[in-house]
């Protein structure tokens, strides 16, 4: 039998943020045949990840597979989760956890992320990719590359990168596609889900220059999906046990 696939998002006190990743988990479960799908949150939200694995445990698996709803390898990734793992495997004798990749940058995902922006069909305007930032320089450094190819590649007029929780921010972003020229400026938000976080993004925007549009989160669409089942099946992680 397959091990359940354990979905782990950030968590939000907005509900709609947990709204999104119980959509998405929806969705991986319409993909994923016989494999058993959950939901836990590392903070914020409920149940927590220790709670979720020793409730699958106690009702008979003794492996699980995480996969992280994160779209950088940044200090959730690399230091919270492994800790909670640990955690919960200590509090489980038998248990074993598998954790595979974070979701981003797959490729999958950017072009989604464009697609959003096409969905508005405002025309020919500048692109602004927002994600949450990081401390973490690498994780911060996969947003830019991202922007950096989609202006490579043409598929918006101007393309600047910008974070909600360091530099560069949103507001010089927009500021600075509209000293460009730009007739128009679009969020591309490479978040997940809605939430605070977006929320804050979208008000630095509209503050920075009229008319700024905002295009939709990744969300709960099929292609995130099928990521978060690719990085299920590869199943390449370091494995924790008790």
């Amino acid at each position: 039998m397959s091990p359940p696939l354990l979905l782990v998002a950030h968590g939000s006190r907005d509900p709609r943020s947990a709204a999104t990743v119980r959509q998405l988990a929806a969705a991986v479960r319409e993909q994923a045949g016989d494999v058993v799908v959950e939901t836990a949150f590392l903070d914020l939200s409920e149940p927590s990840v220790p709670d979720a694995l020793a409730n699958l445990h106690a009702r008979g698996h003794s492996t699980v597979v995480v996969v992280p709803l994160l779209l950088g390898a940044a200090f959730h990734a690399r230091v919270d989760l492994p800790a909670l793992i640990t955690q919960a495997t200590e509090r489980n004798p038998g248990l074993a956890v598998s954790v595979t990749d974070v979701l981003g940058p797959d490729p999958l995902l950017q072009r989604l992320a464009a697609m959003r922006v096409a969905e508005l069909g405002t025309g020919q305007v500048g692109v602004v990719l927002a994600g949450v930032g990081s401390s973490h320089a690498k994780a911060n450094a996969a947003v830019a590359r991202i922007a950096d190819s989609w202006r490579a590649r043409g598929l918006f007029p101007q393309v600047a990168h910008a974070f909600a929780t360091c530099d560069p921010s949103v507001q010089s972003a927009v500021a600075r596609l509209r000293a460009d020229g730009a007739a128009g400026v679009v969020i591309a938000p490479w978040f997940l889900a809605p939430g605070l976080l977006l929320d804050r993004v979208a008000k630095q925007a509209r503050q920075t220059a009229d008319g700024v549009a905002i295009a939709e989160p990744l969300g709960a669409h099929p292609w995130v999906a099928h990521v978060v089942l690719a990085r299920y099946a590869a199943s390449v992680p370091v494995t924790v046990a008790a």
